[in-house]
């Protein structure tokens, strides 16, 4: 679009968007033939979604990559941007050898992708940052015609969106890094060089929370996850985020999901 990069491997955050992915999978490999029809249906997907030629010029980006990305025209990607031949994408992000195995036709995952928003910038592509980070789960599909490669789709799977103030962001990243951890303003401000203080103040007036609030949310939010997954128990879930389910989290997790632990479970 140093990234911490693993091959091949689900994300915990990612369940909803692989149903979403096996869809867009069915759809390509019915439609592929109708490139019109084809590209009508990923406009409306709510996922950002590229598709390249065998030879790497792009001709699509739907909608939601747009506006993600806050591309001001299009036009300076569709038919002229060349993802194997972008430095930035395929050797500075890392990721050169996954994009060639996907042209060769292999199914590919990459997890924790961060895509190079300050890249589009400097190339004039994005006027104004739509975020200062992000992580995102990608997944390349290449689509066969006859065992050739007919073209090959990316989709991108946002995970984390790190907006506001580039210090507020990056504490929101630290936070998001070590929220199995016990929270500590004093290493929190420490990996934006600021005291404690003074960090509270600017996240407060950023973000409308202190970093302490914003670090219970997140455990809230992954704790939410384990919860969704029904083949463990509750006490299993809350142990899966270093928390138990008759301490201060099961409190806390009804006070922020407005329900306890158990009736969410039973609500989903």
């Amino acid at each position: 679009m140093a990234t911490k990069k693993k091959v091949q491997k689900k994300s915990p955050h990612s369940t909803a968007g692989n149903a979403m992915n096996e869809t867009i999978v069915q759809a390509i490999a019915k439609l592929h033939g109708s490139r019109k029809l084809l590209f009508q249906i990923l406009e409306m997907l709510p996922i950002p979604i590229g598709v390249f030629e065998p030879g790497g010029i792009n001709i699509f980006f739907n909608r939601a990559g747009i506006e993600l990305n806050n591309i001001r025209d299009p036009s300076l990607l569709v038919g002229k941007y060349n993802l194997l031949s972008d430095p930035v994408y395929s050797d500075q992000r890392g990721i050169k050898e996954e994009i060639l195995r996907g042209f060769s036709g292999e199914t590919v995952s990459i997890v924790d992708f961060v895509p190079p928003i300050q890249d589009l910038v400097d190339r004039g592509i994005v006027k104004e940052k739509p975020f200062e980070k992000a992580f995102m789960d990608l997944f390349i599909y290449p689509i066969l015609d006859r065992k050739k490669l007919a073209f090959l789709v990316c989709v991108f799977l946002v995970k984390s969106l790190y907006q506001g103030r580039p210090d507020v962001a990056k504490t929101k990243e630290y936070i998001s890094k070590h929220w199995q951890e016990k929270f500590d303003p004093q290493m929190a401000a420490k990996s934006v060089n600021m005291s404690v203080r003074q960090l509270y103040k600017l996240f407060k007036q950023d973000t409308g929370m202190t970093p302490g609030e914003y670090y219970k949310k997140c455990k809230v939010d992954h704790l939410k996850e384990k919860l969704a997954d029904k083949s463990i128990s509750v006490k299993e879930a809350f142990a899966a985020c270093n928390e138990s389910n008759r301490g201060a989290y099961a409190r806390i997790f009804k006070k922020i999901a407005g329900i306890s632990p158990g009736a969410y479970r039973k609500s989903i």
